[in-house]
């Protein structure tokens, strides 16, 4: 198959337009100079002045969660309780997520708000962050006074009663007992959800799902069709002694599905006043000495980490643990990165690129999170989403969503950073938005010779735009088709 009478964007600097693309089966066989005689009567697609780009990374995305949220009730936006309960009652739904309450006038979320809706069954509803839990009275009585647990938040009334809002470990333990999905939903849910994210032009994600078993759940995705996403994936950094015994190591698996990395937590959010900061605040789930362990252990059996850090202390903690540790890990080649990093002390930015850990962000999180940020973090702005800063540091720069925290749709994580960014001397440029949505993601699992580039010899993974972002309105760019390892996995040609 040949493309072509388009605009071709490599993202390789060496090469960076081709007229053409020429595909041999699922591999990229030629470009600038490629000539129709490379394939016997080849399919010649016309591009009519599209443009065709690397596909798309979401390096940071809960899949199975945000394939369920599909189908449940959704609370972002909201603006009161009142709103908040009257969208719950009208869907019917147990379950939701997506709600922030820290600008509601009228009070924040409570059982006795959800009671009102249904006491006899369990309701619960994430908020927009994912690490606070709204239930009612039913859901509580399932945990059965078993909600305390270090690292995790029990809000309670005056009177010592549970108010309905339980906070990240506790949260958490919440979820893993008493709320998950049967597999067979989160599947059939996750085959839904190639199907948009391939829509979006997204052709491989890092999954943070790890702790609902995902790997097992792609794997009876794979059987039953067959998968149209790469998938880099997560498994909790507690399963160390299981992977040690087993001899599992990072890279395992098939082009399409391969065991990735280690995932720790250091604290919790901005949205629920959890992150941990440098003046005492905020909710210390790992400690640094804590997290030298973890990633000492890891080093030993193979395994880079990826750990969630919101706050500066967060983060300056994990600096200091991947610094501690680096001796071990860096001479294994092993892709260490920071999640979110979404506070930092001026001082720690640069020592990202110093000590060679990846900055794992996400670029929606900047627009949606600009009210949240001057109100709570007000002292702190310099260091919060520092993207340009960390880039012009020499930091190795990952996008991704975070869905269902916020959507997975990796085109709107390029115009947040590029255009919507409300520090305007922290967005990127369009060529440095596009390398952390399709190059830095291809790099931290090890493919960087396999994809992410449009070169001879790559897979042909790619994403054909209505028209070339770089002359137009990046708010004007829509996904026209998406290409994995050569067969178009959404709006195969020809179009209109």
């Amino acid at each position: 198959m040949i493309l072509e009478n388009g605009i071709i964007r490599t993202l390789d600097p060496s090469l960076p337009l081709a007229r053409s693309l020429t595909i041999a089966g699922d591999t990229l066989a030629g470009g600038v100079g490629a000539h129709e005689t490379v394939l016997p009567s080849p399919d010649v697609v016309d591009l009519r002045g599209r443009c065709v780009l690397p596909g798309f990374t979401d390096a940071h995305v809960h899949f199975p969660t945000w394939a369920m949220t599909q189908r449940e009730v959704k609370l972002d936006g909201a603006a009161s309780l009142a709103e908040a309960v009257d969208r719950i009652r009208r869907s019917g739904s147990l379950r939701g997520y997506g709600w922030r309450d820290a600008a509601w006038p009228d009070g924040r979320p409570t059982r006795q708000a959800l009671d009102a809706i249904d006491a006899r069954r369990p309701l619960a509803m994430w908020s927009k962050d994912y690490h606070s839990l709204w239930l009612n009275s039913a859901a509580l009585a399932l945990a059965g006074g078993d909600l305390e647990v270090e690292g995790g938040v029990v809000e309670r009334d005056a009177h010592g009663e549970p108010t309905g809002i339980l906070r990240e470990e506790s949260a958490w333990r919440f979820k893993e007992r008493h709320g998950r999905y049967a597999s067979d939903e989160l599947v059939d849910a996750m085959r839904d959800g190639m199907k948009l994210a391939n829509a979006r032009g997204v052709t491989c994600l890092h999954d943070k799902d790890g702790w609902l078993g995902a790997i097992g759940l792609w794997q009876q995705l794979e059987r039953q069709t067959p998968l149209t996403l790469r998938v880099w994936q997560s498994t909790p950094w507690e399963s160390i002694p299981h992977l040690r015994e087993t001899g599992l190591r990072s890279g395992l698996g098939s082009p399409m599905l391969r065991l990735g990395y280690l995932k720790a937590f250091m604290d919790g959010t901005l949205g629920s006043q959890t992150a941990w900061m440098l003046d005492g605040s905020g909710v210390r789930i790992t400690s640094g000495e804590q997290l030298a362990e973890i990633v000492r252990d890891a080093s030993e059996i193979g395994w880079p980490v990826a750990v969630h850090a919101i706050g500066d202390r967060a983060n300056r903690e994990a600096l200091d643990a991947f610094s501690s540790t680096r001796s071990l890990w860096a001479p294994k080649g092993l892709r260490q990165r920071i999640e979110h990093a979404q506070c930092l002390a001026p001082e720690d930015v640069g020592r990202f690129a110093e000590i060679g850990v990846a900055a794992s962000v996400q670029f929606t999180h900047a627009p949606s999170d600009e009210a949240l940020a001057k109100r709570f973090w007000a002292d702190e702005l310099d260091g919060a989403y520092a993207y340009r800063s960390l880039l012009e540091a020499g930091a190795l720069l990952a996008n991704g969503s975070d869905a269902p925290v916020e959507e997975l749709d990796p085109w709107a994580g390029v115009v947040a950073a590029v255009e919507r960014h409300w520090r305007a001397d922290q967005r990127l440029a369009l060529e440095d938005a596009l390398h952390a949505t399709c190059v830095a993601p291809a790099w931290l699992s090890h493919d960087e010779r396999v994809r992410g580039t449009l070169l001879p010899g790559r897979a042909a993974d790619l994403v054909v735009l209505d028209h070339d972002p770089f002359d137009g309105d990046l708010g004007d760019v829509h996904v026209v088709a998406t290409m994995v390892g050569g067969r178009w996995v959404h709006n195969p040609p020809p179009w209109d």
